[in-house]
């Protein structure tokens, strides 16, 4: 479906195509008398959607920042096709440039929404439930990942991550057995998906999931600052992901086997979100900054032991 009969569909009408502002997904901004509105893919069917919305609606009513549905004379969100798209306010304020009150900001707000987690995945989200990664995979991976990083001139420690990753293929069953606490999370936590008015508000939670909690947390010390020109071109340093945690902790007490469990939470989030956007995304080595996120993700992955939890 293309976008005018998406715009349409909700009430707004254009006879030219909008263009997305987002490159990797329709999202289009459009006007509604004196407001900004965002209309976006969400998660469907529409009855996976209707749950998350009751999530994220739970979420503002328990003073969290984050968009919900508008009000429209049309459904929303509502399914086109195979798609279910949503119209979320468009949210004014400033991006993220790697300052350290917005990295205690950041998170203070996500210690907040793991807080109001149920113990119970009341609102039914999906669960997450990655663990069946093959060797095959890893090496079809590598394979890509060394061809992207070649065709670059860019150096990688081809061999030594092949190894780790190969490694962490092993962990997985323990993993999915171990008990770790989850918890409802808009999950995709990252700088882009945030706009702060001074305080962070954040603008995607489509991605929301019944997950544990430190593949969360382990998530936003991969990829916080992915997507985002504004944001450094490394992940955080030691100090600013103590600084991240300073604000998480003061909602959030982690267990002891969170603690015990955190280097390989670390290790299997980069196998399921870090490793396919290294190998996918060949466009990506071509920009400097990209390939210096991917270097110290790399660096990350192979000593874990300056990003501990205390």
């Amino acid at each position: 479906m293309n976008g005018i009969e998406v715009l349409s569909r909700f009430g707004f009408h254009t006879d030219e195509e909008p263009v997305s502002i987002y490159p990797f997904s329709p999202v289009y901004r459009v006007a509604r008398k004196s407001e900004d509105l965002i209309i976006k893919k969400t998660q469907g069917p529409i009855e996976r959607a209707q749950r998350l919305m009751r999530y994220t609606s739970n979420l503002k009513e328990n003073g969290i920042n984050v968009v919900t549905p508008v009000q429209l004379n049309k459904e929303n969100p509502q399914t086109m096709g195979d798609d279910t798209y949503v119209v979320y306010p468009f949210i004014k304020g400033t991006v993220y440039t790697g300052e350290a009150n917005e990295i205690y900001l950041a998170g203070k707000l996500l210690g907040k929404i793991h807080s109001l987690s149920p113990k119970e995945n009341v609102y039914q989200l999906e669960e997450y439930d990655v663990y069946d990664f093959s060797l095959d995979e890893v090496v079809e991976s590598m394979k890509n990942i060394g061809k992207n990083a070649a065709d670059n001139n860019f150096y990688i420690e081809r061999m030594q991550l092949k190894q780790k990753l190969i490694h962490i293929i092993s962990q997985q069953k323990d993993l999915k057995e171990s008990g770790l606490p989850n918890v409802m999370t808009p999950h995709d936590y990252k700088a882009n998906n945030l706009i702060y008015m001074p305080e962070p508000y954040l603008v995607d939670p489509d991605n929301a999931l019944w997950i544990p909690r430190i593949f969360d947390l382990a998530l936003a010390l991969l990829l916080f600052h992915n997507e985002l020109d504004e944001a450094p071109d490394t992940i955080f340093t030691p100090k600013q992901w103590q600084t991240f945690l300073s604000g998480y902790k003061e909602f959030v007490e982690l267990t002891e086997i969170e603690h015990a469990y955190w280097k390989k939470a670390i290790e299997h989030i980069f196998l399921d979100e870090v490793m396919w956007l290294m190998d996918e995304y060949e466009e990506d080595w071509a920009k400097p900054a990209q390939r210096e996120l991917f270097h110290s993700l790399i660096g990350l992955l192979l000593d874990t032991s300056y990003y501990r939890l205390d």
